[in-house]
């Protein structure tokens, strides 16, 4: 090699490397500085006549203390059986259905909610494209009837909701074959497609039979069509298992042929704990289904919220373990689900039934550590100010539950339709957004960290981050530091930058940071910045 360019070579290096380290001994940084970023800006410095040579500049990445972030779980539930919520009536045309679920959504996110839990099948019906099960009555005003101009409503109701930073939870009902609001039964509906399983209650409902294999199969392969095709958060079911007994006037429920050949196999269980192992074994074979296909979906239940009259002492009213054959508790002991929320639907003061003494009864049996958030009675609950008793409902709850807190409002309406319960949330315990708790039970591939951008652009500075594997990201948290004090934003997955003023309120920006966050609430590790 000739000397002269060898020279050249080796003077090159150590200028580059000499620059490098003049640069950080002469900046002080506060946070502390801990590594050196890898897209650098190039410079030039002339050696000789014709040889010019690249000098990255050495951009640092600080180290700070960054404030942790408010979790809580706050969803709503969004009723299509008769119509109750959505769509309001069953003959509205595609734009006024797609209006009034972008009307709640907005409603729910404007108002610092983080979820909604959606009724996709209200009775072995379909507000979604399926080849198991009719499209709704409650959807088009006919059992079979696809929506015109055809869309799917459960995936516009996922992408609307995940636009919005909002957990779409796919509500189901299990058991229920047919509704008495739901229209006439039709050549279509379930009742006729599985006569064998189908039983008529005296109130006019139909039922599947709980004890048949054939509906758990059926119920299974609907839950995992569901799981498998959209992009879902979680799956819920609520409290209608073996239905109430006023939806048969009080007589038992019609299962005597499933009974029977379970006796003639040589079955030993009285018909009660028979009827309780039918359900249980159900729970437990759609919880692990539902992981088998994909692990990050939770499964959720929000059975009626007392398991039997005295548990704990002083309760009394119906038995969901003697009535329904649910027995929750053991399904909350067994850890069968990923959440559990009881309806609570009474008040504080309610003296066979009060509130804080049935949450604390359910979480001193929440010994796998699910997440236990209750269900709140926003519409109707018996309190001369209503407003003010959800509010204080959520306080015992937070006092109760501590950092998993978290509780479902029965439902939108109580919301969409009183602005005084809207004002007292968001002005209160709502004030601030929310990431959903943590659910570390669930295996999830660690986020990796976000790279970040910072450009001065006169009176903001430019910010921008991006990450690898972003599909894996389903918010960030944006931390910006004004005099020496942290503030939070969560921010939806698709929002990848943003102009941060450099003076505020006569404070002066002084670092940015950014973590990413995945759909079961675990955060990247950070990446931060000092502005100059």
């Amino acid at each position: 090699m000739n000397v002269k360019k060898l020279k050249l070579i080796i003077l090159s290096g150590i200028l580059a490397s000499y620059s490098s380290s003049c640069s950080v001994r002469n900046h002080t940084v506060k946070p502390t500085p801990v590594k050196t970023a890898t897209k650098p800006v190039v410079k030039t410095s002339k050696l000789a006549d014709s040889v010019m040579v690249a000098v990255p500049p050495a951009e640092e990445i600080v180290k700070v203390d960054l404030p942790p972030v408010k979790r809580e779980f706050r969803g709503a539930w969004v009723a299509s059986v008769a119509n109750i919520n959505w769509p309001s009536k069953n003959n509205l045309s595609v734009e006024q259905q797609k209006a009034e679920a972008i009307s709640m959504l907005d409603m729910l996110k404007n108002n610092n909610f983080n979820a909604v839990i959606f009724q996709a099948r209200p009775s072995a019906d379909a507000l979604y494209t399926s080849n198991m099960e009719p499209w709704s009555y409650f959807l088009t005003g006919e059992t079979g009837r696809p929506p015109y101009p055809n869309y799917d409503p459960l995936q516009f109701w996922i992408e609307e909701a995940h636009k919005r930073g909002l957990e779409l939870h796919v509500w189901l009902n299990p058991y229920r074959a047919h509704h008495t609001n739901g229209g006439p039964v039709n050549s279509l509906s379930m009742v006729n497609k599985l006569p064998d399983i189908t039983v008529r209650l005296k109130n006019g409902m139909y039922w599947f039979d709980p004890a048949d294999p054939v509906t758990q199969g059926h119920v299974s392969n609907v839950v995992k069509d569901i799981v498998k095709r959209y992009d879902i958060d979680a799956v819920h079911f609520d409290d209608y298992f073996y239905p109430y007994a006023t939806y048969n006037r009080g007589a038992d429920f019609p299962d005597q042929a499933t009974w029977n050949a379970y006796v003639k196999s040589g079955g030993t269980l009285s018909r009660a704990d028979w009827r309780r192992d039918n359900v249980n074994k159900f729970v437990e074979r759609i919880y692990k289904e539902i992981h088998a296909e994909k692990e990050y979906v939770k499964f959720g239940i929000s059975p009626f919220g007392i398991w039997k009259p005295g548990y704990p002492e002083g309760v009394v009213g119906s038995s969901q373990y003697d009535e329904l054959y649910a027995d929750a508790k053991l399904w909350l002991n067994k850890g069968w689900i990923d959440y559990f929320a009881p309806q609570l639907y009474w008040p504080i003061d309610s003296k066979g039934q009060g509130f804080e003494a049935l949450l604390g009864w359910w979480k001193s049996e929440n010994i796998q550590n699910r997440h236990l958030w209750p269900g709140l009675n926003t519409v109707e609950v018996k309190a001369p100010d209503r407003p003010e008793e959800i509010k204080n409902q959520i306080e015992i709850s937070r006092r109760i539950l501590k950092n998993d807190a978290g509780e479902i409002h029965w439902s939108i309406a109580g919301l969409t339709k009183d602005p005084a319960m809207l004002n007292t949330l968001k002005n209160g315990p709502y004030k601030e957004k929310a990431l959903i708790p943590k659910t570390p039970w669930i295996k999830a591939k660690p986020l990796q960290t976000p790279t970040l951008f910072v450009t001065d652009n006169g009176s903001f500075s430019q910010t921008s981050w991006s990450i690898k594997n972003i599909g894996e990201v389903f918010q960030w948290v944006l931390f910006t530091q004004y005099n020496g004090v942290w503030e939070t934003e969560i921010l939806t997955q698709d929002t990848l930058s943003k102009d941060i003023p450099k003076y505020k309120d006569g404070k002066t920006l002084n670092a940015v940071a950014i973590r990413a966050v995945d759909r079961l609430g675990n955060e990247s590790d950070y990446t931060a910045k000092k502005i100059k």
